[in-house]
C-alpha cells in the first residue's frame, strides 16, 4: 500500500499513474532492457493494484465518515455555546439599560442643583459687582482716585471695563446735582479712551497682533471703537502705495489686511470694507480725477483711453476683492463705490465717444483723399438722386460728364481697418462702460456713425466716382478699372460683415435694436447691390464697355483679306491675328471678374458677357464673304473663342459657341451635303433664315450649282 500511495502526485493525472506503474513493474518495459516485455506479468501486477486501490478506497470512506461524524458533534456544541453568549448578552443589555436610567437621574438631579446655585450665587455676585462699583464711584465724589486699578497702567483693562460700566451710570443721574461726578467720570472715560487708542496704534507699529486684539476687544464697548479701526486703517496704508501701478497696490494692501484683521476685530468683514471704501473714496477717486481732468477736454482720445483703462482696472479689483468676505450683499457694496468714482464721467460718455469717433473717421478719410490728391466730390442724395439712379438702370442715357479717375478705385484697405479698428474699440469701450440699460442703444450710435463713414463717405462715394469714371462703350482702351472697385468693395464689406457680427451683435442680440441694426445692415448691402449691377449692368456698365473694346479690337485687326485670301494655297496661319487679341483680351475680363466677385453674381455677370460676346462674334461674322479656305480660317477662328467660351464655365454660353462652330462649318461644306449637314443635330431646331444667312456668305453662293442644293 506504501508503494501504491507513493505513486499518487499532485496534480493527479491518470495516464501518467499509469505510467509510473508500468515502468515500476519487472517485464513492463516496451523497449527491451534487462527483462523483456511480459503481458501475462503485467496483467497480474493491474489486478493486484486494483485490490490494493479498492482497500485504500475502503479506509479513506471510513475515515471521512468518521470525521464527518466529529464535525457534526462539534457543529452541535458550537450551536449550543452560542445560544448560552446570546442569553448573557441579553442579561448584559438590561443591566445597561437600568445604569443609563440611572446616570440620567443623577443627571437631572445635579443640573437642578446647578440651577440652584447659579440663582443663589448670580445675584451674590451682582452684588459684589454693584458695591465695588459703587466704592469706586465714591472715589470719584471725593476727587481723589485711591485704588490700584486706577493708578497702575498696566491694569488698564481692568480699569476701562469699570469706568466704561460707570460711565452708563453716570449717563441716568441728574445733571443738576450730580454734575460734577458725571463730569469726572466722562473725564477719565476720554482719558482712558485716548490711551487705549493709543496702545493700539503703539501696538501695530510695533506688530503685536495679539496685543492689538486685547485693546481692540477693550474698545469694543467704548464710543471710540470706529475711532480705533480709523487708527487702523490709516496706518495700515502708511507706505503701502510705492509702486506705479495704485490698483496693484491697492490690492496687495486689501489682501495682507485679510490676513490680519480676522486675529485683530471680533467683526474683521467690517473693518475690511472701511478699508476698501476708504481705499475707494480717497486714494482711487484722487488718481482717477487727476488721470482724466487734464485730458477730459484738451484731447478726447487720450480721454477715452484714459477711462477705459482706469474703469476696467477698478472693476478688475473689484472682482479680486469679491474674494474677501465683505458682508451679505459685497457685489452692490462695491457696485456702488465704483458708480462713486465714474458716475460724472459715464453720464456724458457716449456723447465723448461719438464725437471723438466722428472727427476721428473724418480725418481718416481726409487724410487718404489728401494722400490722392483728390478733392471729394459732393455726391446727392434723396429724390433727385433716385431718380438717377433709376434712368441709369433702365435706361441708355449718360447721366453727366464721364470722369477720369486714372484707374484709382478710391477705396483703401488701410482706412478700412483704421476705421473698423477705431470702431472696435469703440464697441469695446461702449460695452464696458455703459449702463446694461443704455448698452443697446449706444452700441447702435457707434453702429451707424460706422455706417455713415465706412458705408456712405468711403464705399458709396468710391462707387459713385467709379460708376461716373466708367468709359462709354465707343472709347478705345478703355481702363475697366470698375472691376476692382467691385472687388474691393466686396473685401471691404466683408470685413464690415465680420465686425458686424463680432462686436455689435454681442451688444444688441436681446435687446429691440437688433432688428433695426439688421434693418439698417440689409438697406446698405441693397444700395451697394444697386450701383455694382448698374456698373455692371448690360446698358450703362462696364459689361457695355467690354464690348465696345471688343469691337475696337475686331475693326482695328480684322482685315477682309483675312476670310478671303488672295492666294488659297499659301495661307501658314491658323487662327486670324484679330481673334487672338479677342481672346486674351476675354480671358482676362473673366479673371478679372471671377476676382471682383463672388457666389451667384460671378455667374450672372459672366452669363450676360457671354451671351453679349457671342452676339458680337454671329454680327462680326457676318460681314464678311468667305472662301473655302477662309471659311476654314472662320472655323479655327470660332473654335478658338469657343476655346475662350469654356473658361466662363456657363454651360449656355457654351453651347452657343457650339452652334455658331457648327454653323461655321456651312461655309466650307461641299454644295451637295448641305442638305446633310443643315439637317443635323446642332442645326436641325435652328431657324432656315439663320442657316441661309451663313450660306449666302459664301463666295461661291451666286453659283447655280449651290442655290439647287440649298433651295
Amino acid at each position: 500500500m506504501a508503494t501504491t500511495a507513493e505513486l499518487f502526485e499532485e496534480p493527479f493525472v491518470a495516464d501518467e499513474y499509469i505510467e509510473r506503474l508500468v515502468w515500476r513493474t519487472p517485464g513492463g518495459g516496451s523497449r527491451g532492457g534487462p527483462e523483456a516485455f511480459d503481458p501475462k506479468r503485467l496483467l497480474e501486477e493491474f489486478v493486484n493494484h486494483i485490490q490494493e486501490l479498492q482497500i485504500m478506497d475502503e479506509r479513506i470512506q471510513r475515515k471521512v465518515e468518521k470525521l464527518e461524524q466529529q464535525c457534526q458533534k462539534e457543529a452541535k456544541e458550537f450551536a449550543k455555546k452560542v445560544q448560552e453568549l446570546q442569553k448573557s448578552n441579553q442579561v448584559a443589555f438590561q443591566h445597561f439599560q437600568e445604569l443609563d436610567e440611572h446616570i440620567s437621574y443623577v443627571a437631572t438631579k445635579v443640573c437642578h442643583l446647578g440651577d440652584q446655585l447659579e440663582g443663589v450665587n448670580t445675584p451674590r455676585q451682582r452684588a459684589v459687582e454693584a458695591q465695588k462699583l459703587m466704592k469706586y464711584f465714591n472715589e470719584f465724589l471725593d476727587g481723589e482716585l485711591k485704588s490700584d486699578v486706577f493708578t497702575n497702567s498696566e491694569k488698564i483693562k481692568e480699569a476701562a471695563d469699570i469706568i466704561q460700566k460707570l460711565h452708563l451710570i453716570a449717563q441716568e443721574l441728574p445733571f443738576d446735582r450730580q454734575s460734577k461726578v458725571k463730569s469726572k467720570i466722562a473725564s477719565k472715560y476720554h482719558d482712558l479712551e485716548c490711551q487705549l487708542i493709543q496702545e493700539f496704534t503703539s501696538a501695530q507699529r510695533r506688530g503685536e497682533i495679539s496685543r492689538m486684539r486685547e485693546v481692540a476687544a477693550v474698545l469694543l464697548h467704548f464710543k471710540g471703537y470706529s475711532h480705533c479701526v480709523d487708527v487702523y486703517i490709516k496706518q495700515c496704508q502708511e507706505g503701502a502705495y510705492l509702486r506705479n501701478d495704485i490698483f496693484e497696490d491697492a490690492g496687495i494692501l486689501c489682501q495682507r489686511v485679510n490676513k490680519q484683521v480676522g486675529d485683530i476685530f471680533s467683526n474683521p468683514e467690517t473693518v475690511l470694507a472701511k478699508l476698501i471704501q476708504n481705499v475707494f473714496e480717497i486714494k482711487l477717486q484722487s488718481f482717477v480725477k487727476e488721470q482724466l481732468e487734464e485730458c477730459r477736454k484738451s484731447d478726447a482720445e487720450q480721454y477715452l483711453k484714459n477711462l477705459y483703462d482706469l474703469y476696467t482696472r477698478t472693476t478688475n479689483l473689484s472682482s479680486k476683492l469679491m474674494e474677501f468676505n465683505l458682508g451679505t450683499d459685497k457685489q452692490t457694496f462695491l457696485s456702488k463705490l465704483i458708480k462713486s468714482i465714474f458716475i460724472s464721467y459715464l453720464e456724458n460718455y457716449i456723447e465723448v465717444e461719438t464725437g471723438y469717433l466722428k472727427s476721428r473717421s473724418a480725418m481718416i478719410l481726409q487724410r487718404y483723399y489728401d494722400s490722392k490728391n483728390h478733392q471729394k466730390r459732393s455726391i446727392g442724395t434723396g429724390g433727385i438722386q433716385d431718380l438717377k439712379e433709376r434712368i441709369r438702370q433702365r435706361t441708355n442715357l449718360p447721366l453727366g460728364p464721364s470722369i477720369d479717375t486714372h484707374g484709382e478705385t478710391f477705396l483703401s484697405q488701410e482706412v478700412v481697418v483704421n476705421l473698423l479698428q477705431e470702431t472696435k474699440q469703440a464697441f469695446e469701450r461702449c460695452h464696458r462702460l455703459s449702463d446694461p440699460s443704455d448698452l443697446p442703444r449706444n452700441a447702435f450710435r457707434i453702429f451707424t456713425i460706422l455706417v455713415e463713414f465706412l458705408c456712405i463717405e468711403h464705399i458709396d462715394y468710391a462707387l459713385e466716382t467709379g460708376l461716373a469714371g466708367i468709359p462709354s462703350s465707343d472709347s478705345r482702351n478703355a481702363n475697366l478699372y470698375f472691376l476692382d472697385v467691385v472687388q474691393q468693395a466686396n473685401t471691404i464689406f466683408h470685413l464690415f460683415d465680420k465686425q458686424f457680427n463680432d462686436h455689435l451683435m454681442p451688444l444688441i442680440s436681446s435687446s429691440p435694436k437688433l432688428s433695426e441694426c439688421l434693418q439698417k445692415k440689409k438697406e446698405i448691402i441693397e444700395q451697394m447691390e444697386m450701383k455694382l449691377d448698374t456698373g455692371i449692368d448690360r446698358q450703362t456698365g462696364t459689361l457695355n464697355c467690354m464690348i465696345g473694346q471688343m469691337k475696337h479690337i475686331l475693326a482695328a485687326e480684322q482685315k477682309k483679306t483675312d476670310f478671303k485670301p488672295e492666294d488659297e494655297n499659301n495661307v501658314l496661319i491658323q487662327y486670324t491675328n484679330a481673334c487672338v487679341k479677342v481672346c486674351a483680351y476675354v480671358r482676362k475680363q473673366v479673371e478679372k471678374i471671377k476676382n471682383s466677385m463672388d457666389g451667384k453674381n460671378v455667374d450672372t455677370v459672366l452669363m450676360e458677357l457671354g451671351v453679349r460676346f457671342h452676339r458680337l462674334i454671329y454680327e462680326h461674322l457676318q460681314q464678311y464673304s468667305y472662301s473655302c479656305m477662309g471659311g476654314m480660317l472662320a472655323i479655327c477662328d470660332v473654335a478658338e473663342y469657343r476655346k475662350c467660351a469654356k473658361d466662363f464655365k456657363i454651360p449656355m454660353v457654351l453651347h452657343l459657341f457650339d452652334t455658331l462652330h457648327a454653323l461655321c462649318n456651312l461655309l466650307v461644306v461641299a454644295p451637295d451635303n448641305l442638305k446633310q449637314v443643315c439637317s443635323g443635330e446642332q442645326l436641325a431646331n435652328l431657324d432656315k433664315n439663320i442657316l441661309h444667312s451663313f450660306v449666302q456668305l459664301r463666295a461661291d453662293y451666286r453659283s447655280a450649282r449651290l442655290a439647287r442644293h440649298f433651295s
